[in-house]
């Protein structure tokens, strides 16, 4: 299989855009970039403009609505050194690539497309010194940027480095390639023998797939992943919940369903983060939520294994049920170990869309005057 994909970085080289529309769309590609394949967009009905690859890849003038922020979940507060995050007592983040595929219109790191972003580094010596001295780090989730976008021997590099530290027993691979270009893994086999090398018996590689649609999930896309899973892989799935994607319980149960019969199951669910740009992408929580349940009621167990969490600056937050009145959420991951697991109950907001949006917890110790008036942030 030779298929290799063209990358196009402007409008100019999508001719199913008119002039006009193009004119429209440049002040938005001016300030966010813009980056797709041919063979993503060749899974574009053009004749549908609401078709949801679309959608993902191509500019949207909502996007110069001012909202949210550059970095929403306050990632810079949890560099340790260039290139490392440590957010969470067991798990660290690689930075090792400053490009994608493809740009999602909504990604939460757009800032890193930018122009002098210094968050992913080359050099990742420092980063494998300071995982070396913290033996409590047994995870490390490999992300830009897409690593896949580097080249196999790169990758290798990084992943041989970290095979060699005893306490890391879990190399995680964040990525959309298998997505925007199936052919990344198809066409490379000694990609899929590295993954093959490095993908023990005792220490997996756990590729943390990103597949958003069931349009996404073409024969090509299946086939990259069953190659992965023949080298040892353990493959999982995570998406965002975007409106005018799958922001609707049919498509997203679709997407569980597919998923759950490859073997691949369905991880997480996030909140689309309020990330400058974002507004047209969000979706406000309790009715995301309410989308997120009534998917998952039209799976079968292996596809109600999906978490719906929000990526805070404080941790991974999970929301684990509503009433008329009242939001339950936890911390399923917590940035302070002592607010591991905590529980908390908020008064219903239906216009937030994070959780800072939410100004009344409720104390489960205060029965006198249960809503208190503190900040959730």
């Amino acid at each position: 299989m030779t298929r290799n994909p063209k990358y196009i970085r402007t409008l100019e080289k999508i001719p199913q855009f008119s002039q006009k529309e193009k004119d429209r769309l440049k002040p938005v590609c001016d300030k966010f970039a813009m980056r797709a394949n041919t063979y993503y967009l060749s899974l574009i009905d053009w004749d549908d403009p609401n078709d949801p690859i679309r959608r993902i890849i191509l500019p949207d003038v909502g996007e110069l609505k001012e909202w949210g922020q550059l970095d929403p979940s306050n990632e810079k507060a949890y560099t340790k050194v260039p290139g490392l995050e440590h957010k969470y007592e067991y798990t660290a983040l690689l930075l090792v690539n400053h490009m994608c595929g493809g740009f999602c219109r909504f990604c939460f790191r757009k800032r890193i497309f930018m122009e002098n972003n210094d968050e992913t580094v080359t050099d990742i010596g420092p980063a494998i010194d300071y995982i070396r001295n913290h033996k409590k780090i047994t995870n490390i989730l490999l992300t830009g940027g897409d690593p896949l976008l580097l080249s196999t021997n790169r990758l290798e590099n990084i992943i041989r480095q970290l095979r060699e530290i005893d306490h890391v027993q879990i190399i995680r691979i964040g990525s959309k390639m298998i997505a925007f270009n199936p052919f990344r893994v198809l066409n490379d086999e000694g990609l899929v023998k590295m993954i093959e090398k490095y993908s023990t018996k005792d220490k997996k590689i756990y590729i943390m797939a990103h597949f958003n649609h069931p349009a996404e999930l073409t024969e090509y896309s299946k086939s990259a992943i069953n190659m992965l899973h023949k080298a040892g892989a353990m493959i999982v799935n995570q998406t965002p919940l975007i409106k005018g994607v799958n922001d609707d319980p049919d498509v997203l149960s679709e997407l569980f369903r597919i998923l759950s019969y490859m073997g691949v199951p369905p991880y997480y669910v996030f909140q689309c983060r309020p990330t400058l740009g974002n507004l047209t992408y969000s979706v406000r929580l309790e009715k995301a939520y309410e989308i997120f349940e009534q998917a998952r009621m039209r799976t079968s167990g292996l596809g109600k294994r999906a978490r719906f969490v929000m990526s805070h600056n404080s941790g991974k937050i999970e929301i684990v049920g509503k009433t008329e009145n009242l939001v339950f959420m936890r911390y399923h991951r917590a940035a302070d170990p002592s607010q591991k697991s905590k529980f908390m109950v908020v008064r219903s907001n239906p216009t937030a869309y994070w959780f800072d949006d939410y100004k009344e917890l409720v104390d489960e110790y205060n029965v006198k005057n249960p809503f208190l008036k503190i900040s959730a942030a």
